[in-house]
């Protein structure tokens, strides 16, 4: 392919597809700085993801593309991260702190969402996005366990607003850090609603690109609140293969297309398990539940989470895998996983508002 002017070179960049994410580069960076000069072409690639650790790998691969598909020699190729604030329900306004709130969610208990939910947020951060959890599961709280911030309570600085906790590099909030340990949450639904808009809106979230909320199981109360109160750029359903947990994550998934929320993709998790003594892959919960959704509903599959032990000793100390083993395979499966929702993300509508002022009518004089 000749390629002789910038356009030719911009439209060559963005057709190259990654083999981190299986997306084109069109969809989810912008060119920067894009220049051809005696045959070399050199360029800022502006990624909407955070995948600081693979930079070298993506470099290398646009390289090679270049060189593979064009009489062009690839000059200096920069990679930088712009992480934009994307489109929500209509007009609602975003959080004040937070550009995207992303749900993670699951049609029923029991398939670890909320495990998931963490150490998703923990591989967006290391990966060079700053990130905050908000826990809204009001009656069974455990991201404050899951995170190691039991028995911490957040500050107020006015008296009407909280700072979230901190831990391993991620903001957070949760019901779990308001109240004792054992004390049930014997409220109705209207308070529980109340409850998680106040957690999200009066929470001091300092300027986060995504806010991951972990959802209660279910399309109930919780569930309607976040769609009519809560801007939310986006959800992740999480399901394990078997067949009534795939039931119920079509619910959600329906759910959330409904209310006019974009569905990212889909989580399989515990799909396999590895035996620690012989190394054999078993299929525990089935398999291709994960899949059929995929296919029934057009969305991606955003990764494949393994079953272990160790992630539920991990958790349950407070050092999610991601943090306790980050060079281990199942927290590369995770970063996967982030990655990929970072990338459908990045796919989705842009919010241009902000770039608008405020439009100020004043009465003729």
């Amino acid at each position: 392919m000749t390629v002789s002017t910038n356009s030719e070179a911009s439209k060559l960049l963005d057709s190259i597809e990654l083999s981190l994410v299986g997306r084109p580069l069109g969809e989810i960076a912008r060119n920067r700085d894009l220049a051809v000069k005696k045959g070399v072409l050199s360029a800022t690639i502006e990624l909407g993801f955070p995948c600081e650790s693979a930079h070298a790998a993506i470099r290398q691969e646009i390289s090679d593309a270049i060189s593979a598909r064009s009489d062009l020699t690839p000059g200096e190729i920069r990679l930088t991260t712009r992480i934009a604030r994307h489109g929500v329900q209509r007009n609602l306004k975003p959080i004040e702190g937070v550009k995207n709130v992303i749900a993670v969610a699951s049609g029923k208990g029991g398939v670890g969402k909320s495990t998931v939910a963490a150490n998703l947020a923990l591989a967006l951060s290391a990966e060079g996005a700053s990130v905050g959890v908000l826990d809204a599961d009001i009656y069974g709280p455990s991201q404050p366990q899951m995170l190691g911030t039991v028995g911490r309570v957040p500050d107020s600085r006015d008296g009407k607003t909280m700072m979230p906790l901190r831990a391993h590099g991620l903001q957070l909030m949760s019901m779990g850090a308001l109240i004792e340990a054992d004390q049930p949450m014997v409220w109705r639904g209207p308070m529980v609603t109340s409850a998680l808009s106040q957690l999200a809106t009066q929470t001091n979230w300092e300027n986060l690109d995504y806010l991951i909320v972990d959802m209660p199981p279910g399309t109930g109360d919780i569930q309607l609140t976040l769609s009519q109160q809560i801007p939310v750029a986006g959800s992740v359903i999480v399901t394990t293969p078997q067949n009534i947990a795939t039931l119920d994550a079509r619910k959600g998934l329906a759910m959330f297309r409904k209310v006019a929320i974009p569905v990212l993709g889909v989580i399989e998790n515990m799909a396999t398990h590895i035996c620690s003594n012989c190394g054999h892959e078993d299929a525990i919960f089935g398999a291709g539940g994960a899949d059929k959704i995929v296919e029934d509903f057009d969305v991606p599959l955003l990764g494949r989470l393994p079953l272990d032990g160790r992630i539920r000793e991990q958790t349950d100390s407070g050092r999610p895998t991601v943090v306790a083993e980050p060079d281990s395979a199942i927290a590369a499966s995770y970063r996967q996983a982030a990655w990929n929702v970072g990338a459908a993300l990045a796919a989705e509508r842009v919010d241009h508002s902000a770039k608008f002022g405020n439009i100020v009518v004043e009465k003729a004089t």
